[in-house]
């Protein structure tokens, strides 16, 4: 235990039988093989309310339950008494009443998330667990539940795994469901003088299914991942079996103005640009629409932990500079080389979407004329803002490849 949680078990405390019945359930049940620390112990805070607060303090050994106090906690985590009550029912009923806004997850989603997964209680095989392991890439943090054929979840610019819990927990009765993060985000290593770009990461999705043993895997993408999943299907083909793209990041076929001056190696400026946190934080919520609330306000604390970093905003910069200068056209150029994608692919739209237009829906479909196309009214996320659709065809989208021919 650190020093930190050592200090705080030796100041005056109130008597911890007060603490509500589904708390002391869910820490008595407490597996740390489930969850990954990656400072080796943490603070996650369990708040009843708007009063009772209580601190689970997690090693790799255990955890011992305390009434909050001290420092700020690495997670936090906030339900009303009967939320607490479906928690420790259920891990996933839990996530219903989060998604229903009645549990509140914020600061850090791996540690928030990952203490739920380590107090549900589950057993057998499939449970939701999460890991990291070192691969040819660094070091890589991933997510898993769920037993069968793999599905591996890849994210978006500046999100994290975390962004595919609502998959997960669609998917995870039929599938292996795995989420990871790309290098540069979320618990990943942070390599400097890494590409970044499509190629790249899609070598760290061939690095994580060698390292897990996978041959051929289904791939679901959102945005920056969904255009990684296409460049995985363009080189790995025989790694991929079928793919579900949510409002990918494709070329622009527009003229890009700025593409002389982004040549230049701009991202780099990351390691010495200040962003303290009383800017950034609300800058960035009043640009994101519900960035303080629900999963919004979470990913919102998801983006910030890598970018408030300097690597994690070396990454970030870099990324966003390889979309904006993905090559649309000649012998390189994404459009040209998308006729040649040989795994069966499903597109989902945003008709809200303003960041990839639902206009892009042509081209694919000139490019690509056998692709499958659903249009949803929502905007770039459609796994957290149409759940219920979004996975309902990537279900019957994924199934179809189960069926004998």
């Amino acid at each position: 235990m650190g020093e930190r949680e050592s200090s705080l078990l030796k100041e005056p405390t109130r008597n911890l039988d007060e603490a509500p019945p589904p708390i002391v359930e869910l820490v008595e049940r407490f597996d740390p093989e489930v969850i990954d620390l990656p400072d080796g112990d943490a603070k996650v805070r369990l708040l009843v309310g708007e009063e009772q607060g209580w601190d689970a303090l997690v090693t790799e050994e255990g955890v011992e339950l305390v009434p909050a106090s001290g420092d700020a906690p690495d997670a936090e985590l906030r339900a009303e008494l009967p939320g607490w009550e479906a928690i420790a029912s259920d891990v996933r009923g839990g996530m219903v009443v989060f998604q229903k806004g009645g549990l509140r997850l914020r600061r850090n989603l791996h540690l928030g998330v990952g203490f739920l997964a380590a107090t549900s209680g589950m057993t057998e095989e499939g449970r939701l667990r999460f890991y990291s392991f070192r691969t040819r890439v660094g070091k890589l943090s991933m997510l898993e539940a769920g037993t069968g054929d793999p599905v591996v979840c890849l994210h978006g610019l500046g999100a994290t795994k975390q962004s595919f819990m609502p998959t997960v927990a669609a998917l995870a009765d039929d599938y292996r469901v795995i989420a990871f993060d790309f290098p540069g985000f979320g618990e990943s290593d942070k390599p400097l003088g890494a590409a970044y770009d499509a190629p790249y990461f899609a070598e760290s999705v061939v690095a994580l299914l060698d390292k897990l043993g996978i041959e051929r895997a289904h791939l679901v993408g959102n945005s920056m991942g969904g255009r990684v999943a296409i460049e995985l299907g363009l080189l790995e083909p025989s790694r991929v079996r079928r793919i579900a793209l949510l409002s990918p990041a494709l070329a622009w076929l527009r003229d890009r103005r700025w593409r002389w001056l982004l040549r230049w190696p701009l991202p780099m400026l990351g390691l010495v640009q200040p962003a303290p946190r009383v800017i950034t934080d609300p800058i960035v919520r009043n640009l994101v629409p519900g960035g303080r609330k629900g999963w919004s306000a979470a990913g919102v604390d998801e983006f910030l932990r890598s970018f408030l970093t300097p690597r994690g905003r070396v990454a970030f910069y870099e990324a966003a500079k390889r979309i904006y200068l993905d090559e649309p056209h000649g012998e390189a150029g994404l459009w040209t080389r998308l006729k040649a994608l040989e795994p069966k692919s499903l597109f989902v739209w945003g008709r809200n979407d303003q960041i990839v237009p639902v206009a892009f829906r042509r081209h694919v479909e000139e490019a690509l004329p056998a692709a499958r196309h659903l249009e949803l009214d929502c905007g770039h996320v459609p796994q957290l803002e149409a759940p219920r659709e979004t996975h309902a065809a990537i279900r019957e989208f994924f199934g179809e490849a189960d069926e004998p021919a």
